[in-house]
């Protein structure tokens, strides 16, 4: 009878930490106080133009509301 083969088992080492790094504060590109019109700008400009002229228009429906309310109660 043959001596049974004994399986290898192949064990790595322990595995390394990864290298801690420090974080340096790069320089501001632009001043706080600057005005720059950017892409956000824009945005937020439009945004607000939109719900302005929205809340208007409510506005209006309201009014216009109430008028017809007065004409039908004075009758």
């Amino acid at each position: 009878m043959p001596a049974k083969k004994k399986r290898t088992v192949k064990r790595s080492g322990p595995k390394k930490a990864a290298a801690a790094k420090s974080f340096k504060i790069g320089k501001d590109s632009s001043d706080f106080m600057s005005f720059r019109i950017t892409d956000q700008t824009i945005y937020w400009s439009i945004l607000f133009i939109y719900i302005l002229a929205l809340s208007l228009w409510v506005l209006n429906i309201q009014i216009d509301t109430l008028r017809i309310l007065d004409s039908i109660q004075s009758v």
